[in-house]
């Protein structure tokens, strides 16, 4: 017996993004349409892109989703940060689905529990489930990539440590129930917040070098050493992790602006870049 679908409602639609389907769509497609994209070469295995509006970072993330469009991946693991502090290193929904103005996104419960069982072999915690979250570094991709794959599986992951060999489980741990599945890795990121454009471009061009790199503890180094910023940071190194044990061995950097390109003040940007993780090697 089927009972009612248990959903987290969306928090943002009206706020972060349209609230009407048939505008959400269109400003999508647009974003898309307006993103010239380089030819890339090699498999697809994950996408980086930032997270903040539609209207301020919209343009930015459309270089990344317009690469997958019309592609095929029955999976899609959203890797986040978090901005709300939950007290446990990984967290995930404890719903059945998501909300967006496009439809419901169904979450893998069954990837999830042995991602789970997996993590808690790797790390020696599991996942903690909770109700109702507000985190926008998530949610924010899903109109996207209904837009450019239709229907998908979810499995949402949002990450409150930043210790390597944290991240390094996760990212192990992650490969390991993708193996063998048509998915795809989204890692969510913005760059630096509130410097003036000329350091922020300083900062965020160092952030996107040490990406290209392919090295998740130098990238993350950036910060310790005060040369770079990414609220993500831990996002992108999992993301490179899980991708690296995929086969991956290439990051390239699509595109790069600040709010300021949007917004007209240059006196405090947030910087936003897009970028792909690419399988170039034949195996």
């Amino acid at each position: 017996m089927e009972g009612k679908l248990d959903v987290r409602p969306s928090p943002l639609a009206g706020r972060w993004y349209p609230a009407n389907p048939q505008v959400l769509a269109q400003r999508i497609d647009e974003y898309l349409a307006s993103a010239t994209v380089p030819e890339v070469e090699g498999e697809i295995i994950g996408l980086i892109a930032p997270h903040a509006g539609h209207q301020y970072s919209g343009p930015v993330a459309a270089y990344a989703y317009s690469l997958v469009q019309g592609k095929i991946f029955d999976l899609v693991v959203i890797l986040s940060p978090l901005h709300r502090p939950y007290f446990a290193s990984f967290v995930t929904s404890a719903h059945q689905a998501y909300e967006t103005p496009l439809g419901f996104v169904p979450i893998d419960q069954k990837t999830l529990s042995v991602l789970e069982q997996n993590l808690q072999a790797e790390w020696g915690e599991s996942l903690k489930r909770v109700r109702h979250d507000e985190e926008h570094s998530l949610e924010i991709h899903l109109p996207f990539i209904q837009r450019v794959l239709g229907s998908f599986r979810l499995l949402p992951l949002m990450i409150g440590i930043d210790e390597p060999r944290a991240l390094r489980s996760l990212g192990v741990s992650l490969a390991k129930v993708l193996q063998g599945q048509r998915a795809l890795i989204v890692a969510s990121t913005d760059l630096s917040h509130f410097y003036p454009q000329p350091l922020a471009e300083k900062l965020d061009r160092e952030m996107l070098s040490r990406m290209e790199k392919y090295d998740p503890e130098y990238f993350l180094q950036a910060e310790i050493e005060g040369k770079g910023y990414a609220c993500g940071r831990s996002a992108v190194a999992a993301a490179m992790w899980a991708a690296k044990d995929l086969g991956a061995d290439c990051i390239r950097v699509l595109h790069y602006a600040t709010s300021g390109d949007v917004t007209g003040n240059y006196y405090e940007v947030v910087g936003y870049g897009a970028a792909v993780i690419l399988r170039t090697a034949h195996s």
